[in-house]
């Protein structure tokens, strides 16, 4: 038999769990064609794999690629970490359906000049494939842009009319091939909703086989078991599975009890309800600063809380409401929140800076500077939040119903993001998983676990027939990695560089990374609910 591609004398781990063995693998036509001893085979390309792991490509449960990947095509922050599959749309925002309202309501930090001409799945996918994209790409349909395709951006209940346009737009959506509804109730407009609101629209994507829900929940002070609960009832009452996005505790003060929000999560796979959950192994999250404003001020969208800002006397509660308390009265320290992205050049130098030192610089009150920024930007400003403790991190990282989600995008040194100082997990989470918490720490999972946990698993919850396994007729969609040397390099203060350890990936069959080089090729896809 000859192959396109034979990879050899490597080490499988497969995906499942199960334990590694020694096999070579044939690909043709980018799938996997045999595993086994190929030694006698012929073949166009031959990658020698010898003293590494094969894996299957990473799929990133929880991404936010589906707006950076319009301008960075080659994904390489991803690719670079062993990631083959990007799950997008999480969070609430999706990059369609696009409205009446147009697609500056959900175009959020969106830096480039490219036009919106789609309105649907169906052309966000063709757009993505026109031009090509290194890894392949599954999608998700979000709540907030739903709201903002039926006209409601107010903080109220959607009339008759408003909900039937949310459930009707959130079924096309799914029929033309996205897996799943998502939330973001900590950001408006999601956080408008009734917990009833939320299970009607899930009710609605509940006919479609392997459609289910994801939560990021309503995640504040007091109510981090309740947003577990939440998400577990909404998908319990509409008949769906439940996706729980980014699993944290994000108050100090119960850092020391890790175990009351997966309690929650046993109770209900006890009782038959498919429950999971997605984490990343960082001690501190990212967001917009927008998100942690008064909700009073972001009522009615983007457009009017700028129009609040901009006016003296609402600016003056504004300042004093967010002194009172900030993100629903979680504990924070204004030297723990870091701008990872500005818009203007004019602010460019406070990319990596805390709110304090912005203060100090400015000769202003952190209160006062942090909405400053957010007027100065016209919203379009992110950050970093220390959020997190490393126990919970490990604790998390180990039950058996996670997996991995970068909650991360696709972006590239040299693209129009590489001004910014992102999240280290745009370009380190998986290296990190293997290199920290496999190598460094072995209690905590071995590799079989941990590329189950990245690979197999993420697989069975978006339903994929093909992927996600290294198995004969999947597609190839392979990681190769050097176990003893495979960790993260990128850093809070430099962000922007690849990890050590991954030397091979390959997608649908193609080297997308080569003997640690980007080759240029595109050969992603974007893939669709029942295949």
């Amino acid at each position: 038999m000859a192959f396109e591609t034979i990879i050899t004398g490597g080490t499988i781990v497969d995906g499942s769990g199960k334990d590694r063995y020694e096999a070579d693998i044939g690909i043709t036509d980018g799938a996997i064609a045999a595993i086994g001893d190929l030694g006698q085979a012929e073949t166009r390309r031959s990658i020698d794999a010898s003293g590494h792991v094969v894996s299957p490509g990473f799929i990133d449960m929880h991404s936010h690629s589906d707006r950076t990947l319009i301008d960075d095509r080659n994904a390489e922050s991803k690719v670079f970490q062993g990631v083959t599959t990007e799950v997008v749309g999480n969070c609430s925002y999706s990059p369609f359906p696009v409205g009446p309202l147009g697609a500056s309501v959900i175009a959020r930090s969106h830096l480039s000049e490219v036009e919106w001409t789609w309105t649907d799945h169906d052309g966000y996918a063709a757009f993505l494939e026109s031009d090509g994209i290194s890894v392949n790409v599954a999608n998700q349909v979000g709540h907030a842009t739903l709201r903002a395709a039926a006209g409601l951006l107010d903080n109220r209940p959607p009339t008759a009319d408003e909900l039937d346009t949310m459930r009707r737009l959130a079924a096309e959506s799914v029929e033309q091939g996205a897996f799943s509804f998502t939330t973001g109730l900590t950001l408006p407009p999601g956080s408008y909703a009734a917990t009833d609101e939320l299970i009607e629209i899930t009710r609605a994507i509940a006919p479609y086989e392997g459609a289910f829900y994801a939560s990021h929940a309503r995640l504040w002070a007091d109510n981090h078991v309740g947003a577990v609960e939440e998400a577990i009832e909404i998908g319990a009452i509409a008949g769906v599975p439940v996706q729980y996005s980014h699993m944290a505790i994000i108050d100090s003060r119960v850092f020391d009890t890790p175990e009351v929000m997966t309690e929650p999560i046993v109770q209900a796979r006890a009782r038959g309800v498919d429950v999971t959950y997605d984490m990343y192994p960082y001690i501190a999250g990212g967001t917009h600063l927008s998100q942690m404003v008064p909700e009073w001020l972001q009522d009615g969208g983007v457009a009017k809380m700028l129009e609040r800002l901009r006016t003296p006397d609402t600016r003056r509660q504004a300042v004093t409401d967010l002194r009172k308390g900030w993100f629903r009265g979680l504990p924070w320290e204004w030297d723990t929140i870091i701008i990872s992205h500005v818009q203007t050049e004019a602010n460019r130098d406070i990319v990596g800076k805390s709110i304090e030192q912005i203060a100090e610089d400015r000769n202003h009150d952190p209160a006062e500077v942090y909405l400053q920024l957010i007027d100065e930007e016209d919203n379009n400003v992110g950050c970093v939040a220390v959020n997190r403790r490393e126990d919970n991190i490990r604790y998390f990282m180990a039950q058996p119903y996670a997996m991995f989600g970068s909650d991360g995008s696709a972006i590239s040194p040299t693209g129009i993001y590489g001004g910014d100082k992102p999240h280290p997990r745009f370009y380190g989470c998986y290296p990190r998983i293997l290199g920290r918490y496999v190598r460094e720490q072995p209690a905590v999972l071995t590799l079989e676990e941990a590329i189950h946990k990245a690979a197999g698993f993420p697989a069975e919850r978006m339903g994929f027939k093909d992927r996600g396994l290294l198995k004969a007729g999947y597609a190839a969609d392979i990681v190769i990695l050097d176990p003893d040397t495979v960790i993260d390099n990128a850093t809070f203060d430099d962000p922007h560089r690849y990890s050590d350890g991954m030397p091979h990936v390959l997608v649908n069959g193609e080297p997308v990374v080569l003997n640690g080089a980007h080759t240029g090729t595109r050969p992603g896809r974007v893939l669709r609910r029942g295949g």
